[in-house]
């Protein structure tokens, strides 16, 4: 049994000469969290397999330069809004908001530069047990066309039974819409030359979110039942992969909202990874009330990892808790709204073992 640690270095600079920091998270058991003042990106992921072999399992550049221009959103903390919000527009309290249009005819994870590419502010905590980074940013009124000066704080914890914990909260000082999320890419097979596909997966889901061509909800939650979207017994990702299926077309493979099954604003477990040849198998815990499940379908194989090597589609899956997509524009899903006087409040744990 090691010591708990965390240790903070310079990562780099960006082009405007603000320095972005990395601090390096690691408990008793050897597990390692690396992260960046960038985007509060997680860079690297360290846990063990059965044979008690250390490596990473998420997928991240090995420069800054890299994450300056990343366009798979490798790790990073995605705001003001998750996912897509259709046409890049929405209304509240009477009063409509443009948003830049960056993905298609769509708005996508907060626009142009939304959290996944500002410096956050860092305090490491460090007690007997544990270890945590609280990082916290001013979105400041308009922002990126959102309303309201946003106080957002993301607190990862790594705890000795090696969980990653993901604690958010965010206050307004106006009426606005917040969707926060991880967008962590996991191998966990730590062998970024071999796809997800082989990995087994569960989401306890009955329903999902089918989309049209543009990955925006047609309004509907259609069941799991008969269909590759059905994960509530775990299976190969690759099994349903390349189904004929008209929402498996439009997503090139898995990228949709599963709506879970449990009560809203519970910590349950939601979801689970097993990744049989090294044995890690990682459970997914959450009070969101969805999921989307990511498989890495438009990774581009000019994206480098070191050595010269590249990622291929397929090779990470994310899972990225959260609402559901376009909800402020879809009446019949939960609000995503956030008003002065309230607290956006939500968790998410990652916890890693060995089967």
């Amino acid at each position: 049994m090691g010591k708990v640690s965390i240790n903070q270095s310079v990562y780099g600079t960006t082009p405007e000469g603000d320095q972005v920091d990395l601090y390096t998270l690691k408990n008793a058991h050897g597990m390692q969290v690396d992260v960046i003042t960038f985007g509060g990106i997680i860079t690297k992921l360290t846990v063990s397999n059965t044979d008690g072999k250390f490596e990473n399992v998420v997928l991240g550049y090995d420069n800054l330069e890299s994450y300056l221009s990343n366009p798979t959103y490798f790790g990073a903390i995605i705001g003001r809004f998750g996912n897509r919000i259709s046409k890049g527009k929405f209304s509240l309290n009477g009063t409509d908001y443009p948003l830049a249009i960056n993905n298609g005819p769509n708005h996508l994870h907060g626009g142009i530069k939304g959290f996944d590419k500002v410096i956050w502010n860092a305090e490491p905590i460090e007690t007997n047990d544990k270890v945590a980074l609280k990082l916290s940013y001013l979105s400041e009124d308009m922002e990126e066309g959102y309303p309201g000066n946003l106080n957002v704080t993301v607190t990862y914890t790594l705890r000795a039974d090696n969980t990653l914990e993901v604690a958010y909260q965010a206050t307004t000082d106006k009426a606005t819409v917040v969707n926060l999320t991880q967008h962590s890419y996991f191998n966990l097979s730590g062998d970024f030359t071999k796809t997800v596909t082989d990995e087994e997966v569960m989401i306890n889901a009955d329903f999902y979110v089918p989309t049209d061509e543009t990955a925006i909800p047609l309004g509907t939650l259609e069941s799991v039942t008969n269909t590759p979207f059905d994960f509530r017994t775990p299976k190969r990702v690759g099994q349903d992969i390349n189904a004929e299926h008209s929402q498996i077309a439009n997503g090139s493979g898995y990228d949709h909202t599963w709506v879970l099954n449990h009560p809203a604003k519970q910590v349950n477990l939601v979801a689970s990874v097993l990744d049989k040849d090294s044995g890690r198998y990682m459970e997914v815990f959450t009070d969101q009330p969805g999921v989307q499940f990511y498989t890495g379908n438009f990774l581009d194989s000019a994206l480098p990892y070191g050595d010269g090597a590249h990622y291929a589609d397929r090779t990470g899956l994310c899972l990225e808790t959260q609402h559901y997509p376009d909800s402020p524009n879809q009446e019949d899903f939960p609000s995503t709204v956030l008003n002065p006087g309230d607290i956006y409040k939500t968790e998410t744990h990652f916890k890693f073992s060995v089967k």
